[in-house]
Parts: structure tokens; C-alpha cells; sequence
């Protein structure tokens, strides 16, 4: 017991930039108690005070991040490698992001819940980049899942809000039992919790990529994981959890998971000291490889041609979620068996780059192109965009065609890496994979172009003259994501350097 807390007692410094945002909202609660009344009446403009402290919290998260040092080797319950750093600084851009977006989106009596909500749920994404512990990676996914369910509530708590809400809810604890139960298998396969040592026994040991308890563990993983990636067949709850919460709650739901999920499954397949043992080691069992290739295929495939039937915009980005989840996995199925210039873990964190600043750009301008009596929620609500708010339409169109995968936009180059990792590793399985993203790439152009056909060759539906003005800070996300979505294409050399560093 002593040495586990010496161990948990200094390995403290190596979680300081998620100990700032724990403690920012620990403050938040504290102090919002003393500003909003019994009644629920708050100052009016008290958003903004929480909003600004969201921001400076995440600002020197940011800087104590960036001066971290690195500590890839690590027997305690947390580890600072190169993923760990970079998921940090993802995480914290994402998440300054989703501050603005979130800005307006709650009220003043219920801002300061909602943006310490976020600010938990960004540590709990930092914490599963930085576990070193299966029962530590646990608790950083329930620290994201709780608040979670806030954040869908606390905005709106009308009928389709406490639905989609309810679903999330009702699905994420399932999802939560079956991780659990596939973290018992595996230590009960290797006799440790510690991953740095689950690693270890399955570089040393030869029986156990063949064992029938890791293979079970394997398959509860995956699955139980696969629900934060909305991968099918457990992505259900998307469409309507989508459509039932704020726009900003969507935007969240639609990035960070897959984030989490993503890094979760890097964390347990992959070895913290990428290098001597990750090729031995990569996906424990080979029934892993086969069961993610079906995932990412048959994911694919359900998003597409489920978003082709859409009329409602946030349904049809969750189904889009759906399907840049699938794209992303095949990243996840090649891993580092492909070239030495596009590894497959490479160009999947490329990816959740590039989907970051393109998704969230699109639902910033869903939430700066909203009128005064109603948001946008059909594909009729964007008919004639072009000619009401000229501005927006154009950047909502670099953002869907970067959903497209079309060029100049870093959507184009994340696809490529995509499909060239999967290409390059040599096999028929993995160059048939290539295939098919190409396949549901093209068809995914055809309902994100539909979208920009809506805005420019259509006539508004509703003429009445729209007098709200746009809000500032949805506007400021909406230019972050342009500028990255195109300066990401022009100028991809430092992240993609940066990112090969991480996978080598």
C-alpha cells in the first residue's frame, strides 16, 4: 500500500495540466453557488465570466502541457510519452473550440454547470491519453461519461433534450459495464493491471495473442469502446442524441469520443515505448484485426448510406460522424504494419486533426447561422444561405467539402494517408480496405455536396427578414476551423512531422 501511494504521490507532476482544469471546476461550482439565487436567477452576462475562465483555465493547461517534460517509461499509474502530449494539446484546442461554441448556448443560471462539465470532460480525455493503469483508464472514461450527461442536459431540459439525453445515458453505462468486464479478462489473462507490464508479458509470452480469455477480452474492448466511436452497430444513440441536444453538445459528442475511444484502444493495444515490443504486441490477438476490418467496413458503409435519407442537418452530420468514425479505423486496422512514410496510427491521429477542425467548424456555423425564432435544424433552414448570410455559406462550404475529402482542404490529405497507409501494407485484405474508404468516399461527396446545391441554387423558404445579429464567438470558431482546414492542406509539414516522431 506504501508503495502505491509513493508511486500515485509522484507521478502527481505528470498529470499538472488536467490538475488546473479539476480544479477550475471545483471552482466554477463553488463560486456559481454564490451567484445564481434559489430561484435560478443569475447577473445578466455571467456566461461570459465563465466563458473567459473557461478559456484561461484551458490557457495555462496549455502552457504547463507545453513545457511538460517527456516520460515515456513509467511503472506508476501514469505515463507522459509523445501520444500522451500530443492528445493533451488536441484536447485543449478542441476544447477552446468548444468553449466558443458553447458560449451563448446555456443560460446565465446555468453556464457556469455546463462549462465545468466541459472542462471535466476534456480531463477525463487527457487522463486516458496519460493511463498507465487499466483501473485508471476506467475512471479517466467514467470522468468523461458523467459530466457528459450534464453537459446534454443542463442547456435545454425540454422533451427532446431529456430523450437524447436519457438514451446517452441508458447506452453509455452498457457500453461502460462490457469495458469493464473486458478489463477484468485481460487482467485476469496477465495477472496485472499496469499496461506497461501487460505489454511486457505479451512480448515475452507467445501463448497469450492465443488465449481464449484474451481473445474474449479483446472482443469487450472493442465493442465496449466502439461506443464512444459510433461505430456500428453500437452508434444508435447518435442520430437522435444529435438532434435532441444543443448544437454545441452535438459538436462535443461528435469529436471528443472518438478522441477518447481512440486513444483508449491505442493505450491497450499499442506499448507506451513504441519501438522494441509494439510490432510483437499490436492487437494481442489476431482476432482483433479481423473483427475491426469488419467494424471499419461495415461502418463505412451504414453512415453513408444512412445519411443519404436525411432531411435534418444534425442527423445527417451524426450519420457523418458514423462514417469518418469507420475511415478513422482503418487507420486503426493497418496500425504500424505499412510503410515507413504513412503508418496507419500516424495517419488515423492525422485524421482526428483534421475531422476536428472540420466538424467543429460546421457546427459553429450551424450556431452563428441561427435566426431569431428558430436554429437551423432542416436542409430547408440552409436554403438560400447564400444570398441571407453570404459569409457563413462560403465557409460552411469549405468545411463540407473537407468533409468530402475533397481538395484544397486538410480533409483531402487526411483521407490520402488514410488510404495510402492501408494501401501500402501489401496484403489483400488491407489494399481491399483502401478500396472501400475510396468507395464510401465518393459516396459521401454526394449528400455534402447536396448540402452546398441547398445554400446556393435554392430560394430561402422562410423570406421573413432575419434582425439576429450572428454571435461573436461561433463566428471567431468558425474562422479558427477555415483557417485550419485550409492552412492544414498548404502547410501540413509540422503536424505530420510531428506525428511521424510519435509512431517511429
Amino acid at each position: 500500500m506504501n508503495e502505491s501511494l509513493q508511486l500515485l504521490n509522484g507521478a502527481i507532476h505528470l498529470v499538472l495540466p488536467e490538475t488546473v482544469l479539476l480544479a477550475t471546476v471545483c471552482i466554477i461550482f463553488f463560486a456559481a453557488s454564490f451567484l445564481v439565487s434559489e430561484r435560478g436567477e443569475a447577473p445578466e452576462g455571467l456566461r461570459h465570466r465563465w466563458g473567459m475562465l473557461s478559456l484561461l483555465a484551458l490557457l495555462i493547461a496549455g502552457w504547463i502541457g507545453w513545457h511538460a517534460p517527456e516520460v515515456p517509461h513509467s511503472t506508476g499509474p501514469f505515463v507522459a510519452d509523445g501520444l500522451t502530449l500530443f492528445i493533451r494539446g488536441l484536447t485543449i484546442a478542441v476544447g477552446a473550440i468548444l468553449v466558443l461554441l458553447h458560449w451563448n448556448q446555456a443560460d446565465d443560471a446555468r453556464s457556469a454547470e455546463s462549462h465545468a462539465c466541459l472542462l471535466a470532460i476534456l480531463a477525463g480525455v487527457n487522463l486516458v491519453a496519460a493511463a498507465n493503469d487499466l483501473v485508471g483508464m476506467f475512471v479517466a472514461l467514467e470522468l468523461i461519461s458523467i459530466p457528459t450527461y450534464l453537459f446534454l442536459l443542463l442547456p435545454r431540459r425540454d422533451a427532446p433534450a431529456q430523450e437524447a439525453t436519457l438514451k446517452y445515458f441508458l447506452l453509455s453505462i452498457f457500453s461502460s459495464a462490457i469495458v469493464l468486464f473486458g478489463m477484468s479478462y485481460l487482467y485476469g489473462a496477465t495477472g496485472t493491471t499496469n499496461l506497461m507490464a501487460i505489454h511486457q508479458a505479451f512480448a515475452g509470452g507467445s501463448h497469450l495473442p492465443h488465449n481464449a480469455l484474451v481473445a474474449v477480452a479483446t472482443v469487450m474492448l472493442i465493442a465496449g469502446l466502439s461506443f464512444r466511436l459510433a461505430a456500428v452497430p453500437f452508434h444508435f444513440y447518435a442520430p437522435d442524441v444529435f438532434q435532441g441536444a444543443q448544437p454545441s453538445a452535438a459538436a462535443m459528442l461528435s469529436i471528443i469520443p472518438k478522441i477518447a475511444g481512440f486513444v483508449a484502444l491505442l493505450r491497450l493495444m499499442v506499448p507506451a515505448a513504441a519501438g522494441e515490443s509494439a510490432m510483437h504486441s499490436w492487437m494481442m490477438t489476431p482476432t482483433a484485426t479481423n473483427l475491426l476490418w469488419w467494424l471499419a467496413v461495415i461502418t463505412m458503409f451504414t453512415g453513408n448510406l444512412m445519411a443519404f435519407v436525411q432531411t435534418d442537418v444534425r442527423r445527417l452530420l451524426a450519420f457523418s460522424s458514423v462514417s469518418h468514425a469507420g475511415y478513422m479505423m482503418v487507420g486503426l486496422v493497418v496500425g504500424m504494419q505499412a510503410s515507413q512514410q504513412v503508418s496507419g496510427i500516424g495517419a488515423l491521429l492525422f485524421y482526428l486533426v483534421a475531422y476536428g477542425v472540420m466538424t467543429l467548424g460546421a457546427f459553429a456555423v450551424l450556431i452563428a447561422a441561427a435566426r431569431t425564432n428558430r436554429r437551423i435544424e432542416s436542409l430547408d433552414d440552409l436554403a438560400g444561405l447564400s444570398r441571407t448570410k453570404p459569409a457563413l455559406a462560403l465557409v460552411l462550404s469549405v468545411f463540407l467539402f473537407s468533409l468530402s475529402g475533397l481538395p484544397p482542404t486538410v480533409g483531402f490529405l487526411g483521407k490520402f494517408n488514410l488510404f495510402f497507409a492501408a494501401w501500402s501494407q501489401g496484403s489483400e485484405s488491407s489494399r481491399l480496405l483502401a478500396c472501400l474508404l475510396a468507395v464510401n468516399a465518393a459516396i459521401g461527396a454526394w449528400y455534402y455536396l447536396k448540402m452546398i446545391g441547398v445554400m446556393y441554387l435554392r430560394d430561402p423558404v422562410d423570406r421573413s427578414e432575419d434582425v439576429r445579429p450572428m454571435e461573436t464567438p461561433s463566428v471567431v470558431a468558425a474562422a479558427v476551423c477555415a483557417v485550419g482546414t485550409i492552412g492544414l492542406f498548404f502547410v501540413p509539414g509540422p503536424l505530420w512531422s510531428h506525428i511521424q516522431l510519435l509512431v517511429q
